[in-house]
Order: structure tokens, then sequence, then C-alpha cells
């Protein structure tokens, strides 16, 4: 269910003051669609690391290969200002997306330098 969909029955859901879903017996149906939606994105989310360390896996041997380092700093700043900008427009923080892409900048470089020693 698309979160749009989720919200819109979340609005027409009546409000009872006095009546605390987490007090009922039955698991809140809104929120267990939201979690699916939330483990479906985390699922998706693995599968797109995944992919993207096997490509770089494969960046790494070829840098090896050929005797580049495994840093670019050049190329690292472009990509944070290029994902800062994404960010920005997709109305995520980029401070936040940010440090998650220089968490997997780093990874990906120790990576390399485990291939350029072999």
């Amino acid at each position: 269910m698309a979160s749009a969909e989720l919200l819109l029955i979340l609005r027409a859901m009546p409000h009872d003051p006095q009546h605390s879903p987490s007090l009922d017996t039955g698991p809140d149906p809104v929120l267990a669609a939201f979690r699916k939606s939330i483990d479906n994105i985390d699922a998706a989310l693995i599968h797109m690391l995944a992919e993207r360390f096997r490509i770089t896996q494969a960046v790494g041997e070829y840098k090896a290969k050929v005797t580049l380092p495994p840093a670019d700093p050049d190329r690292e700043a472009r990509q944070i200002a290029r994902l800062r900008k994404l960010s920005e427009e997709a109305d995520l923080d980029p401070e936040f997306s940010e440090k998650f892409l220089r968490f997997i900048i780093d990874e990906v470089i120790r990576h390399h330098e485990r291939a350029a020693a072999g």
C-alpha cells in the first residue's frame, strides 16, 4: 500500500481520545501497513546496497589491475555534492545523506585498498 493511501486511511479513521490503539488486544492495521511498507523498503535498500558493492568490488579489482589509487577524492566530492542536491530536492536532510554516503565511500575505499594489497 502506498504511503499516500495509508495517510488517507489514517485521516478517515475516527479519532477517539479515550481510545488508544496501544491498549487494543489486536494489531493496529494502520501501523501494520506502515511497517509492511518500511520492511519492503528496507529489503530493497539491502538489495541495492549489495548490487552497489558488487560493482564497486569490480571497480576495486580493476583499479588494482591497472594500478590506479583506491580513492578518488575529486569524484567523491562531486558525488557528495550531487547527492546533497538530490537530497534537498527529495526533502531529505542533506547532512544525513552525506553521512550515509561517506560511510559507504569509506567502506568501498577499504575494499579497494584490500584489492590493491593483493
